[in-house]
């Protein structure tokens, strides 16, 4: 079994809210509830207290909240509402200072918290994702697993890929081999996008059909015991590379080693964003990157930290992030490559296998 890490959590919480100048701290982002009390339902609200971390649902988690969080929170269910509930626990304590996470309650929620504390309510930001940013041992295999079943449900489905497919047909048989594997969900909609629509960073899957000699970009997830993978891999289908395909290919490879050798803990996010956007804009398409070199992963497939140009917050050490440079252009195409990897003390260490040599599905 693995180390139960909920009290030790909830304790490094505790120290932040004391820095904060904060009695309480309300819990409403599922994340977080789930990172603190290891419940994972739809419907929660988290009050965290000095000496109490009290749990509040509804009627649908009366059997598995409790079976969920174990000793790690004080369930209390409510059938008729979890609001009416949480007045009254906050009517059992002493009045002082409430922090609400800012980033994560609706101003209509917000207001209504307020209504309801008899203290004062003050908004407070990520103050668990800070937490949560520095993985455990437990959580980093959690990633590593995602990522190796993702892997192995590409491996299943691309040598059935081929020219007059359509993006959906791809789509779908990837995310079956996903399920088929073990993925408890998928942690974002994957993304199939062929021709010049794989210029489109964030294409949504479409009933497009691929052409012979076209790019086909797949970015996709896995999720195991709620931790996310996530990768890209792109591929020409149906002919070999052409001259120009090529060379923007090997362009974004060669940016993307350069920031998995070099990338450190402890360096700000936009230097480390810079190791791979300084190779890309080198040969003129810097315009053609628009997006960050990469983002945090765990519970959440975005989450800290960023590398980004305007990161300035050093990467954690411990922290799990991905490094995926990428060049789109326009009526021509894009290529992305994407890997996930550990910050440990020796530097950036691989949780998937970063095979990303061209493929080429003749």
């Amino acid at each position: 079994m693995p180390p139960d890490r909920r009290g030790e959590r909830q304790a490094a919480l505790r120290a932040a809210l004391d820095g904060e100048g904060l009695d309480a701290l309300l819990v409403t982002h599922l994340a977080n509830i789930r990172y603190l009390t290891g419940f994972t339902g739809s419907a929660a609200l988290l009050l965290v207290q000095p000496d109490t971390t009290t749990l509040i649902t509804d009627f649908r988690y009366a059997a598995q909240a409790p079976d969920e969080a174990g000793e790690a929170a004080v369930v209390e269910v409510d059938r008729t509402s979890v609001w009416e509930r949480l007045a009254r626990v906050l009517g059992a304590a002493p009045a002082g200072t409430l922090g609400i996470e800012s980033q994560a309650l609706t101003v209509r929620d917000a207001e209504r918290v307020a209504a309801l504390s008899r203290g004062r309510v003050a908004p407070v930001a990520e103050l668990v994702e800070r937490l949560r940013a520095v993985k455990s041992p437990e959580e980093v295999d959690a990633v590593r697993a995602a990522a190796a079943l993702a892997q192995a449900a590409l491996a299943e489905v691309l040598p059935g890929v081929r020219v007059g497919q359509t993006e959906i047909e791809v789509g779908a048989a990837l995310e079956a081999a996903l399920r088929r594997r073990g993925s408890e969900w998928h942690p974002f909609p994957t993304i199939v996008a062929s021709g010049p629509r794989s210029a489109l960073p964030h294409a949504r899957t479409s009933p497009r059909p691929i052409g012979p000699g076209e790019w086909l970009l797949l970015d996709f997830g896995a999720q195991v015991d709620g931790y996310c993978a996530d990768l890209t891999r792109t591929i020409v289908v149906g002919a070999r590379a052409d001259e120009r395909q090529r060379t923007i290919y090997e362009l974004v490879q060669t940016a993307q080693r350069r920031a998995l050798q070099h990338l450190r803990a402890g360096m700000p996010g936009r230097e480390g964003d810079a190791l791979a956007r300084e190779v890309i804009a080198g040969r003129g398409f810097g315009e053609a990157f628009g997006h960050s070199l990469g983002h945090g992963l765990g519970l959440e497939v975005h989450e800290a930290p960023r590398l980004a140009p305007t990161a300035d917050a050093p990467l954690p050490l411990h922290a799990v992030v991905t490094v995926e440079p990428g060049i789109y252009l326009q009526g021509w195409g894009g290529v992305r490559l994407e890997d996930d990897v550990y910050l440990g003390p020796d530097g950036a260490v691989l949780l998937s296998d970063g095979r990303t040599e061209l493929l080429e599905l003749v």
